[in-house]
């Protein structure tokens, strides 16, 4: 049987373009490295691979404008938030200590002290699980209760949280509902186009 022939390593600098010296270090980090190629294409992200999600996520933040004040925060968290899928225990019951978002602040807290792209990428998933919650599983009370704590947790990265979920969100074919329902339930944010 003969192999196929062994593809070109990808270039993910030229791929992703890092702006900031803490994005050019993450893709000299093997643990990060790792997670860029994991991946195959399906429900929500039909381009497969992370490193090409990221790019995805990336061109809906340069829609916000290259002057935008959050642009910096929301590329960090761009890069890093699910890089580390390839970790992730997903056997049931789950264990939360292992979801790709929790990997991916501990890698984040090697970078930076800045609590507002740690907070936002621990986070990240939290408004979509919410969501499910409530329109997937009936359980208002619970998803209600679960909002709360995440707004509380984000304070006052509620607005840099809500930029990334959209620029998240618009990417593959995910399901816009998650997004117009934290538009439409969450106070004190801008809504914002892309």
């Amino acid at each position: 049987m003969k192999k196929k022939p062994h593809s070109d390593p990808i270039d993910y600098h030229a791929f992703l373009q890092p702006e900031q010296d803490i994005e050019s270090s993450f893709l000299k980090d093997d643990e990060f490295i790792a997670g860029l190629d994991w991946g195959k294409p399906r429900y929500g992200h039909p381009e497969g691979q992370i490193y090409k999600h990221i790019r995805h996520v990336l061109n809906n933040i340069d829609r916000l404008g290259a002057d935008h004040p959050l642009r910096p925060a929301l590329r960090i968290v761009a890069f890093v938030h699910d890089t580390f899928k390839y970790k992730e225990d997903k056997s049931y019951p789950r264990d939360w200590s292992k979801h790709h978002s929790v990997y991916a602040r501990k890698f984040l807290e090697k970078y930076t002290d800045d609590p507002a792209v740690i907070t936002v990428t621990e986070h990240h998933d939290e408004a979509y699980h919410c969501w499910c919650l409530k329109f997937l599983y009936n359980q208002e009370e619970l998803s209600n209760r679960r909002l709360k704590k995440l707004l509380d947790n984000l304070g006052d990265f509620t607005q840099l949280y809500y930029l990334f979920f959209k620029c998240d969100t618009k990417t593959g074919d995910k399901n816009p509902s998650p997004l117009r329902w934290f538009e439409q339930t969450v106070p004190n944010i801008t809504i914002t186009e892309i």
